[in-house]
């Protein structure tokens, strides 16, 4: 394993919308920490629903050329593609720990990369999968 965190859609969602409140201050100040030291590791499919949330899901959402852009931003982070051996695993993954499949993704995808952590509301805090650890920086 390495220094590098795994970043859940929710996690950018909240960096980037100003009405989410303690939320924002939390989610921003690790965006803005993984941005310096460079260890930052998204999916396409983080990317895909992060668009899509900013721009249709939000109280205010951003227009498309915005949200377009911090997309672009992001693409400087390490990308996982999610390819065919991501998927299968995800499956196994799914199966394994009776997770969503889009959950079963994000840690497949943050397990190909061999990261330690993943940030996320939408797993239990503190959970082991795969060997990597399970974080809720809102209850952290």
């Amino acid at each position: 394993m390495n220094d590098r965190t795994f970043v859940d859609t929710n996690i950018l969602v909240y960096a980037h919308d100003l009405d989410s409140g303690n939320k924002h201050r939390i989610a921003n100040k690790i965006v803005s920490d993984l941005w310096d030291s460079r260890s930052g590791v998204l999916s396409t499919q983080v990317l895909q629903e992060f668009y899509v949330t900013l721009t249709r899901k939000i109280s205010v959402p951003l227009r498309k050329p915005t949200a377009r852009r911090i997309v672009k931003n992001y693409i400087d982070w390490e990308v996982v593609i999610n390819d065919a051996p991501i998927i299968i695993q995800a499956s196994e993954i799914e199966e394994a720990y009776n997770f969503s499949f889009w959950d079963a993704l994000i840690v497949s995808a943050a397990y190909s990369k061999n990261v330690n952590t993943i940030l996320t509301e939408d797993l239990s805090h503190g959970q082991h999968v795969e060997g990597i650890s399970i974080i809720n920086p809102f209850l952290a």
